[in-house]
């Protein structure tokens, strides 16, 4: 009997990667079919020649364990191609975001500092003009192709291990530029455990990944189906047309609907009157979707609608095993914490709150990401104490469940898009014209939540339209204002420490009509 167990061939023993299930997959299902987009099929024995052929190309050009691969693309078969040989390299994929701005997408670039750029012909000059054209880089199609033909098909040598990471994904950042956040293979593989176990996935059935692979919803569960042994069918964004379709010919494990797509998605099966083949679950982010639209999109899919309360940085949990019944219009949306994981709710000072009071999220659990890339700052802060600071305020409710009460760090989620408003206040701010902005949300039918600017004017002839040019000219279209108003400086309402009180002006604020 050893007496130490963290000897190198005990922990080697104990690793276990995404490339090994996959390629366990792959052995035991070669025929099956792993990957479908526009009609194409490629089986789990094709997909996995495919992997190996890109891994050796990807070593060829000087990816090693550790080394960063941009990928900048639409939702592709060869952006999970990308990332499934990384994960056999010991690589890191940072997903970059094709919807920011050019300034938006340099920093992100510059931040993960790849040897290596894979990129869309789509996205081909938008890559060069962000800076990433002087990069050694592969451009999915012909030049793809060439390069995997060039290459071996057999598995090249094992490189990586649970803790390297995989793949990069960014997030809004507190101070106006994103954080990206690094997931490692181990968080990737207890994320799909935890999806299995909660059955809040079903990553050994079909998947549909339509939301982008450069967020967790697609890049997370499509990683968890090709663990698994299931399907994924690749599509290049939302098109309700094409969703109904493959509901009528498809038994799917989890239909991701997502705030700005419910109600599109309904007025197809609407129109159609399609009779969906067989869903097990739907739905995400429930508070951010009209209980209504919940009960009628349960009734026409006889699917039970997913509560969840997660993160980029932890995965499915805290809370995302909540269900809300086929039909129901729900009038609380309490969650049920993640399996795997442990959740403290604490005041300012981090004492654990009593039951019934608000306090922050805190959280562990082997989902967990690994810090923000090249963040140290950041992340001596967010993980203070041994426990990760989500930055959201919960309270628990007597029966163990958790009601969401408002976040710390301000956050405005628009249609699955996190927008922090620093983002858009320093381009309002950068205007010599303008002396003051505060950015809010606003509840909105279709999106769950839009950005409002509060404007305080230097120059009274400053319109809402330039400077709403002003904004679609830096940061993504999602991020821009809904609407500006203009209001006196001395008019906006502050903390006796000076603070704005943002709530003050959400309360000035009242939704359009639906």
């Amino acid at each position: 009997m050893t007496e130490s167990p963290a000897e190198p061939g005990i922990l080697g023993a104990a690793a276990l990667t995404v490339a090994d299930l996959f390629r366990d997959r792959a052995a035991r299902h070669r025929d099956r079919v792993a990957l479908e987009q526009d009609g194409r099929r490629w089986t789990y024995g094709a997909l996995e020649e495919r992997v190996n052929r890109l891994a050796r190309a990807l070593a060829a050009r000087g990816v090693g364990r550790g080394e960063r691969i941009a990928v900048l693309s639409e939702n592709r078969h060869e952006f999970v191609e990308a990332e499934l040989a990384a994960a056999s390299l010991g690589a890191i994929v940072a997903c970059q975001n094709w919807r920011q701005s050019r300034e938006e997408l340099a920093y992100c670039l510059a931040l993960a500092d790849p040897c290596l750029c894979l990129v869309s012909e789509r996205f081909e000059a938008r890559l060069a003009e962000a800076g990433g054209g002087a990069l050694p880089g592969l451009v999915f199609g012909p030049r793809y192709e060439a390069a995997l033909a060039a290459e071996s098909a057999a598995p090249p040598p094992d490189r990586a291990e649970p803790e390297d990471g995989l793949v990069i994904l960014y997030t809004s950042g507190t101070t106006g530029m994103p954080k990206g956040a690094l997931i490692s293979q181990r968080a990737m593989v207890a994320r799909a455990i935890i999806a299995r176990a909660d059955q809040s996935a079903f990553p050994e059935e079909t998947f549909v990944a339509w939301s982008p692979m450069f967020h967790m919803g697609a890049t997370d569960s499509a990683l968890a189906a090709l663990m698994h042994g299931g399907k994924v069918i690749i599509h290049d964004g939302f098109d309700p047309a094409a969703l109904v379709a493959v509901l009528a010919r498809e038994e799917l494990g989890w239909l991701s609907v997502m705030p700005g797509t419910a109600e599109p998605l309904l007025e197809e099966l609407r129109r159609t009157g399609a009779r969906p083949r067989g869903v097990r679950l739907v739905g995400a982010m429930a508070d951010l979707i009209a209980p209504a639209a919940i009960a009628e999109l349960t009734e026409r899919l006889q699917a039970p609608f997913r509560n969840t309360f997660g993160s980029t940085e932890t995965g499915p949990g805290p809370a995302s095993r909540g269900r809300i019944p086929v039909g129901a219009t729900p009038a609380r949306l309490s969650k049920v914490q993640s399996s795997y994981c442990r959740i403290r709710l604490v005041d300012p000072e981090d004492r654990e709150v009593p039951d019934g009071e608000p306090g922050e999220v805190a959280f562990r659990g082997p989902s967990l990401f690994s810090g923000y890339w090249r963040a140290p700052e950041t992340n001596a802060r967010d993980f203070r104490g041994g426990w990760f600071h989500m930055g959201d305020v919960m309270r628990r409710n007597p029966d163990g469940t958790l009601d969401f009460v408002d976040r710390v760090k301000y956050l405005i989620k628009s249609g699955g898009e996190n927008i922090y408003p620093a983002e858009i206040e320093r381009v309002l701010l950068a205007s010599p014209r303008v002396s003051e902005a505060v950015v809010v949300r606003r509840p909105d039918a279709r999106w769950g939540e839009v950005p409002v600017a509060f404007v305080a004017r230097r120059d009274e002839t400053l319109t809402e339209a330039e400077l709403i040019a002003a904004c679609r000219a830096a940061i993504a279209g999602y991020k821009v204002p809904k609407e500006i108003r203009f209001i006196e400086e001395a008019a906006l309402p502050r903390s006796t420490t000076g603070k704005i009180r943002r709530h003050e002006l959400e309360a000035l604020l009242s939704p359009p009509p639906a």
